[in-house]
Parts: structure tokens; C-alpha cells; sequence
């Protein structure tokens, strides 16, 4: 019988071990096995706490957004200007954490496997929809809800791209120059649109007389 009170921190073992044995193969083949024996527990007690691998699998993910969402929110609570908001997301995108190889890894696997599964697919749109959120939630004072979005798109499209180059071993960004790169379009994104709205607008000349 699991110990009392094991339970918080053994399934919590068992996920930190999924990430990590994912993040190693590249891929979701791992097995219960692999995954308790990172852990130190034995197959048995790593079925008796999540009854799956599946299960398991889709707890991993989980723990990734909630780590992800606490992340963002303490970011934002410290930004004091919707410019600022914008430069806390970016960031936090690519924070150390988030940008491990093992953790770049296990998102492209789970990316991989939301084709198959709607459940991971629901669980990363809900990802998609938070990022794209907390991007207008920056952008939307400083340009209108309509172009807020589409600059929001533009930079989450940025991102998640950056996750992919990161997984190209022959071809790794810095933290500090994934950051530029959003930084970059997001700023240039936004002078376009300030240099649009502050244009004068054609006047008619007037006709010879």
C-alpha cells in the first residue's frame, strides 16, 4: 500500500519523469515502465496512481499549462504598461524553464500527438487561446482591437515557430535573441500602425480655374 500523504508527491514524480523520458525520445513511445523507473517507483504503483499512460501523458501536459499560466501571471502582475504586458509574455514564452531541450521536446511530441488525440488537442488550443489572450490583453490599448489581434497572431505564430527551430539542434536561438526576434516584429507592427494613423489624409487640389 502507497504510504499517506506519498501521493501529492510521488504523482508529481511520476510527471516530472514523463516530461524528462519524453523529452529524451523525442516522442510519445515511452512506456509506463521507462517513465516509473525515472521516477524511482515501480510500474505498479505508477498504473495505481494514474491507471494509464495516457493518462498520465495528458497530466503532463496539464501540469506544463498550469506551470505556464502561474508563470504569466506573475509576469503581468508586475507590468505597469500594456507594452510592458506584451514584453512580460514574450518573454515568459521562452523563460529557462520553458525553453529546456527536454521541455522543447515534449511540445513538439504532444503537438505531434494531438492529431491523434482530441483530448490533447483541447488541452493545446486552450494553450493557444491563453497566449493569444494575454498578447491582446498588451496590445489591444495601444492599437485598436482589430490590429491587437492580428499582431497577437503574428507573434504567437513567431513563437511557437521558435519552439520548432529550437528543436533543430544544428540551428538553436538564445533565449535573448528568441526574445528579439518577437520583440522586433511586434514593435515594428506596432510603429506601422501608428505611422498609419497619424498620416494626413490626401487633400484635392484645387482645379484650375
Amino acid at each position: 500500500m502507497p504510504k499517506v500523504g506519498m501521493e501529492p508527491v510521488r504523482r508529481k514524480a511520476l510527471v516530472d519523469a514523463a516530461l524528462k523520458t519524453i523529452g529524451h525520445h523525442g516522442s510519445l513511445t515511452v512506456t509506463m515502465s521507462e517513465i516509473a523507473r525515472e521516477a524511482g517507483v515501480s510500474a505498479a504503483l505508477a498504473h495505481h496512481y494514474f491507471g494509464s499512460k495516457d493518462q498520465l501523458l495528458i497530466e503532463t501536459i496539464r501540469s506544463l499549462l498550469r506551470q505556464l499560466r502561474a508563470d504569466a501571471g506573475a509576469a503581468l502582475s508586475e507590468a505597469k504598461t500594456p507594452r510592458e504586458r506584451i514584453s512580460a509574455v514574450i518573454r515568459i514564452s521562452f523563460q529557462a524553464d520553458q525553453f529546456a531541450p527536454e521541455v522543447v521536446a515534449a511540445w513538439l511530441a504532444f503537438y505531434s500527438e494531438a492529431q491523434r488525440s482530441e483530448e490533447v488537442r483541447r488541452l493545446l488550443a486552450l494553450y493557444a487561446r491563453r497566449l493569444q489572450s494575454n498578447l491582446i490583453s498588451g496590445l489591444k490599448p495601444l492599437c485598436g482591437p482589430a490590429d491587437a489581434s492580428r499582431i497577437a497572431d503574428g507573434a504567437a505564430a513567431m513563437i511557437d515557430g521558435l519552439y520548432i527551430r529550437q528543436s533543430l539542434k544544428a540551428a538553436p536561438l538564445s533565449f535573448d535573441a528568441s526574445v528579439a526576434l518577437v520583440e522586433d516584429y511586434v514593435t515594428g507592427q506596432l510603429q506601422a500602425v501608428a505611422a498609419e494613423t497619424i498620416a494626413p489624409h490626401p487633400t484635392l487640389s484645387p482645379q484650375a480655374g
